[in-house]
């Protein structure tokens, strides 16, 4: 047996002997005060309580023995995945800090990343970083949060030398797969623009190998193909100028779709393209397909929990010494009626706002005009593009809700991301009734839509429904109009919820702390944001290297 705390244990029989004591010192206090009105009130005081001291010492004694955290035994746990071995390259040069794209090619990347490890869950990961380096940055694994912290602390910064070297991420990503169990596929995903300046021989080799191994390419396609120029910005984003080369002259950038066709050519690979709005969606879509393998881990546990076991104990002794005296079973009946009565009165109410107000009325144009002008100021809150996409749709605003909805379905949290997709195949399926001439493309986005909404809850029934109705109209089928209603939820809710399902999360937003001593929300929400900020700082500068001086003539982008 062992405990997490044994200095807690230690404190056990104190805190248990000085129960003990104030227990015993109120019933001699009880006693006295009896003796003053009659020798039959002492023996009834004498009577009563006679162990409740001893009871409630020794219940005192297992809370704190809980507090220290006992363990002991053993147990075998078998964890069973089944996945492929799939490994992320993250261009981080320079020239991934062009803004062609919003809000940059490189913050684009990782953001298509984050989401392709979200969705890959169960399935094994790595993670490289390259510039003119190329850098593991987490081996094979099955903790996908990880990579998130890793993903979060990449910029250029971290690599140690400039340029762009396609062909070395190749090669240790390969090496990463080789090691990797030959059963399931193994998957090789390049996030880069193709500005491989001098490598594209040894690209193409590289390419031709992972080929030879069977490992298959993603190249995933960032930027545009208009030349861009790449900011410099200070730690608060603000521009300083633009970088250039030796002579003095802006640097320019571009996309460069022959380096990413010949590479993809010579692995047989496939390029996601950079006008895909849901790359990360297309290379999920790509390695559905892919075989997993089933995998088993055992490992053996040793000294589990065992906190419940005094915890348990000690709420019976003093259940059953409550159940003993009159007086305690009262106070605890009335606590248990009274608590739960009071509690909904102490809940802190938000006031609704403007547009949750037309909801309540059923104003769906002033609910859509109030939750565009809320847009403007939160542009970047997932929950404001929903909300004002799903008004859109209420009102019948299709080229709004068709656009606002496209953004809320980009979002890292899954949940408004599936509410955003399942909108958006609503979207569609009205419009594929109102637009006869385009009939086939509209139930087409809407049968995409709603896959892509089921690949996040695959047991959601009303999503169900709404693609095989999508299916049958596109296939010539009965054209019922009994669509689910979905509004705020994408699970049958009806609109009017919007502010329950997308609202939901500017619900949160509101919410203050019960306690007037609590921190509000923007102090809550400025402190997060400076440990974030220190911790991403501390891990860069674990991770990166001071960047070596590159010699003449050599690009650094």
């Amino acid at each position: 047996m062992s405990f997490d705390a044994p200095f807690v244990l230690a404190l056990a029989p104190l805190v248990a002997g000085a129960a003990w004591f104030g227990a015993a010192w109120a019933r001699r206090v009880r006693v006295r005060r009896a003796a003053q009105w009659s020798a039959e009130a002492t023996r009834t005081a004498l009577g009563a309580g006679r162990f409740g001291p001893t009871a409630l010492s020794l219940a005192v004694f297992l809370g704190v023995a809980a507090l220290a955290g006992p363990r002991w035994g053993e147990e075998k746990i078998v964890a069973e995945t089944r996945g492929l071995s799939l490994v992320l390259a993250v261009d981080i040069s320079r020239s991934m800090l062009a803004e062609d794209v919003r809000p940059s090619r490189l913050a684009r990347a990782l953001r298509e990343a984050r989401r392709l490890v979200q969705d890959l869950d169960g399935d094994r990961l790595g993670l490289v970083a390259f510039a003119g380096s190329s850098y593991i940055l987490s081996p094979l694994s099955v903790d996908g949060s990880a990579l998130g912290l890793y993903l979060d602390a990449l910029d250029p910064d971290v690599a140690s030398e400039g340029g762009t070297a396609l062909a070395e991420p190749l090669a240790q990503g390969g090496e990463l797969l080789r090691a990797s169990s030959e059963l399931a596929d193994r998957v090789l995903v390049v996030f880069t623009d193709g500005e491989a300046h001098d490598s594209v021989a040894r690209s193409i080799r590289q390419a031709q190998r992972l080929n030879a191994l069977g490992i298959h390419l993603i190249l995933v396609a960032e930027g545009g193909r208009a030349p861009a120029r790449i900011p410099l910005r200070d730690e608060h984003g603000t521009l300083l100028g633009h970088q250039k080369d030796e002579a003095g002259n802006v640097i320019e950038t571009w996309r460069r779709d022959d380096v990413l066709g010949a590479v993809a050519d010579a692995s047989q690979g496939t390029i996601v393209g950079a006008e895909l709005p849901d790359q990360a969606g297309a290379v999920r879509d790509l390695v559905a397909s892919y075989k997993r393998a089933r995998a088993s881990e055992t490992h053996t546990q040793r000294g589990r929990p065992r906190s419940w076991i005094p915890l348990v104990l000690g709420v019976a002794l003093l259940f059953g010494q409550a159940m003993n005296r009159r007086t305690a079973s009262l106070i605890g009946l009335a606590l248990f009626v009274g608590v739960p009565l009071a509690a909904p009165a102490q809940e802190a109410r938000r006031p609704r706002t403007a547009a949750e107000r037309a909801w309540d009325r059923g104003d769906v144009v002033g609910a859509h005009a109030a939750y565009r002008a809320e847009l403007a100021a939160r542009q970047r809150d997932d929950t404001a593009w929903y909300n004002a996409g799903t008004a859109a749709l209420a009102a019948n605003d299709f080229e709004s809700a068709r656009a606002n909805l496209g953004h809320a379905a980009a979002s890292l949290d899954p949940g408004i991301r599936f509410r955003a997709l399942y909108n958006l195949g609503l979207v569609a399926l009205r419009e594929s009734a109102a637009d006869s001439s385009n009939r086939d493309a509209h139930l087409g986005d809407a049968e995409r839509a709603y896959r892509e909404a089921l690949l996040l809850h695959p047991r959601q029934l009303a999503a169900k429904w709404n693609l095989e109705l999508a299916v049958r109209r596109r296939g010539g089928g009965g054209a019922s109009r009994n669509v689910p209603p979905a509004g705020g939820g994408g699970g049958g809710a009806p609109p009017s919820e919007v502010e329950a399902g997308g609202g939901g999360g500017s619900a949160g937003e509101g919410q203050q702390g019960g306690g007037g001593g609590g921190l509000t929300q923007a102090q809550a929400d400025q402190i997060l944001r400076s440990i974030g900020q220190e911790e991403l700082t501390t891990r860069r500068s674990r991770t990166g290297r001071v960047r070596r001086a590159e010699e003449p003539g050599v690009k650094d982008w």
